[in-house]
């Protein structure tokens, strides 16, 4: 199978594109052409792949040139942009939609009915579960993953000052968006915390290993779990999380779930410094649940015969 997989606006080496569902393709031996915006992140194609650069957010007319190039000869189409929905080429092979962000229940629908929809009943998240993570420590919490308003950046920011004189420093590993870029070069100017800015996922988790908490402090207008969640459980980590994150943590009880407040999170964190044992028995609760339910590497093959499926409904390849 030729597969051709297409965003304007993810980096090339985001972790659900790259190293899950496009890896996933190729082990499985198939071919993947990749249209993605490599110049503008400063990034060089994998091997395997045959890449077609397209511009960040690119117009209408330039992302069709470039699904054009991209999807000759393919069997199938898997974008991550909606807004490559409105620039498909009139000839192309059936279309998948992997829904990344909060849309509007008619629009699903309209899309539903011309082209595949992922969500994560069909493709659920995942994250690479280290076999044995190093025990959680005690002088520094992490967040993994985009950083915005409506992620708590602030927050963060804010609990990053709390934390110092107890001694906790805090890593935070992510592309930020540009309203809160200088928020964070200030706090890390000032020695508040550590910026590392994108990080490619593998990295990232092993970075992660060791930390005393992950922090996943995202608003009540985030309506699904943030999937940075399975990254730390993965990785044994206690999880402190506001509550879009409590399907996942509650169920196994493998964090704290608390208000989007600094002072919530301070004394989160603060409590499980002062029980070593606690924040061992969380971390192993997340880890053993992480390895049973959301290691990729066992439904990769699902998505991939799942891939091979889409590419059979010839039916649902229609025009514009």
């Amino acid at each position: 199978m030729r597969a051709c997989v297409a965003t304007t606006v993810h980096h090339p080496e985001d972790a659900r594109i790259m190293h899950r569902q496009i890896r996933a393709l190729l082990d499985a031996g198939h071919e993947v052409t990749y249209v993605a915006p490599f110049t503008f992140f400063n990034v060089t194609p994998a091997m395997r792949l045959t890449a077609v650069d397209v511009a960040h957010e690119a117009s209408y007319g330039k992302a069709r040139g470039a699904l054009r190039r991209g999807v000759r000869d393919a069997d199938l189409l898997i974008v991550h942009d909606h807004r490559l929905l409105r620039a498909l080429p009139h000839r192309r092979p059936p279309v998948v939609w992997d829904v990344r962000e909060p849309v509007a229940p008619r629009h699903l629908a309209r899309a539903a009915r011309r082209h595949q929809v992922i969500d994560p009943e069909v493709v659920p998240e995942g994250t690479l579960v280290s076999p044995s993570p190093p025990l959680p420590g005690d002088t520094r919490v992490v967040h993994i993953g985009r950083l915005s308003a409506e992620r708590g950046v602030h927050e963060l920011v804010g609990l990053a000052e709390r934390l110092i004189p107890y001694g906790v420093r805090m890593d935070v590993i992510g592309a930020a968006a540009p309203g809160v870029r200088p928020l964070l070069r200030d706090a890390q100017r000032v020695g508040l915390l550590d910026w590392f800015g994108y990080v490619p996922n593998r990295h990232a988790l092993r970075m992660a290993e060791g930390a005393l908490a992950g922090l996943s402090l995202a608003r009540d207008t985030v309506r699904t779990p943030p999937t940075k969640i399975m990254d730390y459980m993965g990785r044994g980590l206690p999880v402190i999380t506001t509550p879009p994150g409590a399907p996942l943590v509650e169920p196994v009880g493998c964090g704290l779930v608390v208000p989007l407040d600094v002072d919530a999170v301070l004394n989160a964190v603060l409590d499980l410094k002062e029980n070593p044992a606690r924040r061992v028995k969380l971390g192993a609760l997340g880890h053993a649940e992480a390895r049973l339910r959301h290691h990729w590497p066992d439904q990769a093959a699902a998505f991939a015969r799942q891939a091979e499926s889409w590419a059979g409904l010839a039916a649902h390849a229609l025009a514009v």
